[in-house]
């Protein structure tokens, strides 16, 4: 018992040290090589509709600008 504590204890760590990681790296997560480009599916993705700079552009236009923390990716009016 002692054994299965000691290890589920260190994979805490290791997700507790990786989200420390991803939130103060503070850039938009990226896919794998693969992804739904490798399937076909990539100008269906909802959230960049297969514009590959699109958090590139988002980013840049609200830089100027104090918003929120979040918004909705899925709408197109932004």
């Amino acid at each position: 018992m002692s054994t299965f504590l000691f290890v589920f204890g260190l994979m805490l760590l290791v997700v507790a040290g990786m989200a420390v990681g991803a939130i103060f790296a503070n850039k938009p997560l990226k896919g794998s090589c693969g992804g739904l480009n490798k399937l076909g599916l990539k100008k269906d993705c909802p959230v960049c509709g297969g514009d590959d700079d699109e958090c590139k552009k988002e980013q840049e236009r609200k830089a100027g600008e104090n918003t929120d923390l979040a918004y909705d990716a899925t709408k197109k009016d932004r």
